[in-house]
Order: structure tokens, then C-alpha cells, then sequence
């Protein structure tokens, strides 16, 4: 798979673009939008939807490898990825159809990972432990989940999780607008 951040690059290249006017459409710095062009900064999920807002183009260009056209999705299809500079895995669930609304993945946590990054959007997300222990911080109040336990909550909340285990969390995610 290419790396995300040529495709980055090549896309702000291709339509003329300079870092100046990607940051106006973005919201995003120039020196951080020079820094993930490099590959020397990891680059959030929010980041790149408002990156690909801005090219005016869907977020699965950057995942064309990990696109089903199908509504069943077999367990040999399923392909795990991460987004660049980050430890966490992802396995996108979902079929592929027109007018989707919802956006299944099973995401791994590794061991003692604390997300320090503070996430804003539109939607709702939904997460259901599978494995381990996972601690979510919606606004100022903490939640501690459990193998078993269930989150659902407006993504327009301030969030943020971690794993305090010594061993991976995994957790089934339900999100909406889709992002992939």
C-alpha cells in the first residue's frame, strides 16, 4: 500500500495546492501538513477526513487496498491496517454500499497505549469491549470498561481512551459518519 502521506502530497500537488491553501481548507497547520507530507507525524482519522474534505474526495482513497464490494465481509477479507505513526490496529467490518450510515471495525489496543490526542467530531460512536480493559474519558468523566462492557456516546463529546493493561485490548466499534 502506498503510504498515506505521498498520497497526501500528490493529490495537493496534482490539484495545484500549496501547503498554504491545503491549511486554509483544513483548519490544519502548515507546519503540521508539511510534517505529515514528510511522513514524520502521525496523522489522526480526523486529520485525514478533513484533508480529504478538502480534496474533495472520499476518505477510502487512502484505503483502496482494504475496500469490500460486498455485504458479506469473510473472515479471509478482513485486513488489518493502522494509520501512520500510531500502534493501533484496525479491521474494517462493513459490506460496501451505497448510502452506508455506519462505519463496524474491531480495533486493537496495545498494551498500555494512552491516547493523548482529544478527539471532537460529528456522529456517534458505539464500542463494546471484547478483551482487556479499556478507560474512556468523555468530557471530564472517566468510564472504565471491562471485557463485556458497552460504550455509546455523541462523537461532538471531547474523547479520548487508553489501555492500563500489561496486555492488548480488543473492542468492536460501531461508528458513524462513515470515515473509511
Amino acid at each position: 500500500m502506498e503510504n498515506i502521506h505521498r498520497k497526501i502530497k500528490g493529490l495537493r500537488l496534482k490539484k495545484e495546492m500549496t501547503l498554504k491553501d491545503l491549511s486554509e481548507k483544513t483548519g490544519l497547520s502548515v507546519s503540521f501538513l508539511s510534517q505529515i507530507e514528510r511522513g514524520s507525524s502521525s496523522l489522526a482519522i480526523t486529520s485525514l477526513k478533513k484533508i480529504s474534505d478538502a480534496f474533495n474526495i472520499s476518505i477510502t482513497y487512502f484505503f483502496r487496498e482494504i475496500e469490500n464490494h460486498n455485504y458479506a465481509v469473510r473472515e479471509t477479507e478482513q485486513k488489518p491496517f493502522k494509520l501512520e505513526g500510531s500502534n493501533v490496529q484496525h479491521i474494517r467490518l462493513a459490506g460496501k454500499f451505497p448510502e452506508r450510515k455506519m462505519e463496524p471495525m474491531l480495533v486493537t489496543l496495545p498494551p498500555n497505549k494512552l491516547f493523548v490526542e482529544k478527539y471532537s467530531h460529528p456522529g456517534e460512536e458505539f464500542y463494546h469491549v471484547i478483551k482487556g480493559m479499556v478507560i474512556f474519558k468523555i468530557e471530564e468523566k472517566e468510564y472504565i470498561l471491562n471485557s463485556g462492557d458497552s460504550i455509546h456516546f455523541p462523537s461532538e463529546k471531547v474523547h479520548e481512551w487508553k489501555n492500563p493493561l500489561n496486555e492488548k485490548a480488543v473492542l468492536l466499534s460501531v461508528l458513524t459518519p462513515i470515515i473509511f
